[in-house]
């Protein structure tokens, strides 16, 4: 019985990853390059597609790995500046001097003349990430760029006319960075007419099996390998890991599956290993995952959670004591659940 069990899991899963590989292969236009069936990506393709024609500056927000650089560069594909270029500079890690030489260029003199990315991106698109990292003596160069389109040369004193729609992104808050004097309130304004907030991956859980193939393709084709499908402990493994990486850790994750790096468990020791056991048990473990994730995203509030998972909160108090969730473990201070001397409503 058991043999046959997992004969009809094996068959349900292949399936399912078919329908995935069938979706992918069959997507065009934005919901071809920006996937997720999630309504977080949904809103950000029509944002997109909003301000793609547009020659607004637009600033991408988001966590580490969430993509930015891939919506900055869909915003250019998508728009009429299309045909001309697309400059990418990672603000980050570069000492200032040669910050200014790459972002501004310099005439010949000592060393060879060389044109600035801004230049280089004229008719086109200038995409800064890490803009928090950009020193304040470059951000008020840079303010002055956008607001008389013209850029000079180091070691020039000519002007130099240029048109090119600057894309920010950041990992930060940058109007606390503003209100803190480590960047200037001018140049946020400037920078942030249009915005593009990203959800990270563990807000957005529905999009994990979908990107998870798109991934394990693309691996295999950059390797030359078969592609595998995901067994069921696997999937839920996938589903209720923490993802602090976002979509950059799903992808190393995907490269190491088809290589066949990764064993029965798909993660490294340490993180959210899948569950082995019963059907029940690993229900018990992704229910108790969703729970949790739910309440830090709610700061503990079991009302708002309870909304969220749709079930009644005298249903999610219950499910609190059964799975043994404490306040501490879930929200970091005294909760709502603390506060319930009879876990009821």
């Amino acid at each position: 019985m058991r043999a046959a069990w997992r004969a009809v899991e094996k068959r349900r899963l292949t399936l399912e990853v078919q329908g995935l590989r069938a979706a992918l292969h069959n997507w065009q236009g934005i919901e071809a390059l920006v996937l997720g069936k999630s309504p977080a990506m949904a809103e950000v393709r029509k944002k997109i597609l909003r301000l793609a024609d547009t020659s607004v500056s637009v600033l991408i927000t988001g966590e580490t790995g969430t993509g930015k650089e891939l919506i900055a560069r869909s915003l250019h594909e998508f728009g009429a500046r299309r045909d001309k270029h697309f400059v990418a500079l990672n603000c980050g890690g570069l000492p200032e001097q040669i910050f200014e030489s790459e972002l501004f260029g310099h005439e010949a003199g000592a060393i060879k003349k060389r044109v600035g990315k801004i230049e280089w991106a004229h008719g086109g698109t200038l995409f800064l990430d890490e803009i928090e990292t950009m020193p304040v003596s470059l951000q008020i160069k840079m303010l002055r760029v956008l607001q008389e389109r013209t850029v000079e040369r180091l070691g020039a004193n000519e002007p130099i006319s240029v048109d090119c729609r600057i894309i920010a992104a950041s990992k930060a808050d940058l109007m606390q960075l503003s209100s803190e004097g480590a960047f200037r309130a001018d140049l946020l304004y400037r920078l942030n007419v249009g915005q593009i907030e990203l959800p990270p991956l563990r807000e957005r859980r529905e999009d994990v099996p979908l990107l998870f193939e798109h991934f394990v393709l693309a691996a295999a084709r950059r390797f030359g390998q078969p592609a595998p499908i995901v067994s069921a402990s696997q999937l839920s493994e996938l589903m209720t890991h923490a993802w602090r990486g976002n979509v950059r850790e799903l992808q190393n994750v995907a490269d190491r599956f088809v290589l066949g790096l990764t064993g029965d468990s798909l993660l490294s020791p340490g993180g959210n290993a899948s569950r082995g056991g019963t059907l029940a048990e690993q229900l018990a473990y992704f229910e108790r995952m969703l729970i949790e994730d739910m309440l830090r995203r709610r700061n503990g509030n079991v009302a708002e959670a309870s909304v969220e998972l749709g079930m009644p909160k005298k249903t999610l108090y219950h499910k609190l004591r059964q799975l043994k969730i404490a306040s501490r473990d879930v929200a970091g201070e005294e909760s709502e659940l603390d506060r319930s001397p009879s876990g009821g409503e």
